[in-house]
C-alpha cells in the first residue's frame, strides 16, 4: 500500500538542522505514527512522503515555510521581570515551558532589557529554520476505528474512552 490521504503511516526518523546538529529522532523500535491529512506532522514532510511504501527511505530538506513558518516579530513581547522566579538569573536563550489556554507553550528569552523588563519570543523554537529529515517508512495501513475516533475527538493519544471526552482539559493529553 502506498502512502495516500487518510492512511496510517509510521516512520523512523532523524531530524537535523543546517549545522548538522541533531534536534530529534525516533527511539529505536518506536516509530512516529500518524494519519495523513490530519495535520499531525509538518506539511512539507507529509507532502514529501506521499506515494512511498513500507521500506522506502528518504532524505529531505523542508524549508521553514513548509514547517513551522518564519519568525514572526509580533510574537516578541515585553513582560515584567516579576513574571519569572525572583532568584533566577535570566539570560537570552533560556527556555521555559508554560501552560497556555490550548496546552503547553515554549517561552524563549530573547533579551533582558533591564531589571524590570524581559523580552520573550513566543515563536516555535524551530520557526525560521530549514529542517533536514532522514526517514524510513516502517508501516502503511488503513487506520483503525479507534485512531479515526481519536482524530475526531481532538485527541491523538492513548486515552481511555472516558478520558477522551476530557482530552486536553487537564493541561495536556487526558
Amino acid at each position: 500500500m502506498n502512502i495516500a490521504d487518510k492512511v496510517y503511516v509510521a516512520f523512523d526518523y532523524q531530524l537535523t538542522l543546517d549545522s548538522g546538529q541533531e534536534i530529534d529522532s525516533s527511539s529505536e523500535g518506536q516509530p512516529l505514527g500518524f494519519i495523513t491529512g490530519s495535520g499531525q506532522i509538518i506539511p512539507g514532510l507529509e507532502k514529501a512522503i506521499m506515494g512511498m511504501t513500507i521500506g522506502d527511505s528518504l532524505k529531505i530538506s523542508v524549508e521553514s515555510e513548509d514547517a513551522y513558518g518564519q519568525v514572526n516579530p509580533e510574537l516578541f513581547q515585553d513582560v515584567p521581570r516579576k513574571q519569572f522566579p525572583g532568584d533566577m538569573e535570566l539570560k537570552p536563550g533560556m527556555i521555559f515551558q508554560s501552560q497556555g489556554p490550548q496546552g503547553p507553550i515554549t517561552i524563549n528569552i530573547k533579551e533582558v532589557k533591564d531589571e524590570d523588563t524581559v523580552v520573550i519570543d513566543l515563536n516555535h523554537p524551530l520557526a525560521g529554520k530549514r529542517l533536514h529529515f532522514d526517514v524510513n517508512i516502517v508501516e502503511v495501513r488503513e487506520p483503525t476505528s479507534e485512531e479515526l475516533s481519536a482524530l475526531s475527538s481532538g485527541c491523538n493519544c492513548d486515552c481511555s474512552a472516558e478520558d477522551k471526552a476530557d482530552c486536553g482539559t487537564k493541561g495536556g493529553c487526558c
